[in-house]
């Protein structure tokens, strides 16, 4: 039997070569574009230069390297245009389109709902002593029409559900106005995973009009701490909101499994 050789950590390039190797050509050619759009600081709206396109450069196909720049477009990182004065130009990111190219990973494996609190029990304390005293008339206007969404007794099952995914949505729209933006961008990705989840989504469509009391209860008084400028106030309830979020939705999986595993019993 031939013998393997075990790679030494001196042969890190030779590694990095053969993974190389593996990767698709498109694939290379892509990353290969994204850094030079790093390294010579263009930024969205600017023409990608002729020459960093062309097939010859990459010493690949015209076929490749379309693909290579289906994928550029694909990532929301370049975009088309055609007619006079047309090209491929760097494109913005849309911080929605990204929040859901990242939910994808998750999609079919999700990570579990203690596994969300625990991140979300530290930074949306955070984000909410951020943003004390700091929000304009009109960002905490806007909070507060969230908040009306759900204050009225709901009529139907559906309303309701509206209601708990209206609840979700005040999260969302202060963090739109973390001032950093890596804290405001990571606590709308765990609220959209949550969003997204099928266990989550089945407790969510649970009758509870306690739940809405609780949630009406802890984001009015957020917003008056937020108002008055007390930032170790605003991060207090917030996680209190989230130890009761947490307990919540834990306590109602564990009685969906138990009634799962009756009915097989």
């Amino acid at each position: 039997m031939p013998e393997t050789a075990t790679p030494s950590p001196a042969s890190g390039s030779s590694r990095l070569s053969m993974e190389l190797k593996r990767r698709k050509r498109p694939d290379v050619i892509a990353d290969r574009i994204r850094e030079q759009i790093i390294d010579n600081s263009l930024v969205p709206g600017d023409r990608i230069p002729q020459a960093w396109l062309l097939p010859e450069t990459h010493n690949a196909s015209r076929g490749t390297l379309r693909e290579a720049l289906k994928i550029l477009e694909f990532q929301g990182l370049t975009t088309s245009k055609t007619g006079p004065g047309g090209g491929v130009f760097v494109a913005g990111v849309d911080t929605e389109q990204a929040i859901k190219m990242v939910d994808n990973l998750f999609l079919f494996h999700p990570p579990s709902i203690p596994d969300i609190y625990a991140m979300r029990k530290v930074l949306e304390p955070q984000l909410a002593a951020s943003v004390a005293g700091r929000l304009s008339p009109e960002a905490f206007a806007t909070l507060q029409d969230k908040i009306r969404l759900y204050e009225e007794e709901p009529k139907t099952a559906e309303a309701e559900y509206g209601q708990r995914l209206a609840e979700l949505d005040f999260h969302i729209a202060l963090a739109r106005h973390a001032e950093n933006t890596l804290l405001g961008f990571t606590c709308i990705f765990l609220v959209s995973i949550l969003r997204d989840m099928t266990a989550c989504r089945a407790i969510y469509k649970e009758p509870n009009p306690a739940l809405r009391e609780a949630g009406l209860h802890y984001q009015i008084a957020l917003l008056r701490a937020i108002k008055t400028g007390d930032g170790e106030r605003a991060a207090t309830i917030m996680r209190e909101h989230m130890d009761a979020a947490e307990r919540y939705m834990l306590e109602r999986a564990e009685i969906r499994r138990r009634r799962s595993g009756d009915a097989y019993t």
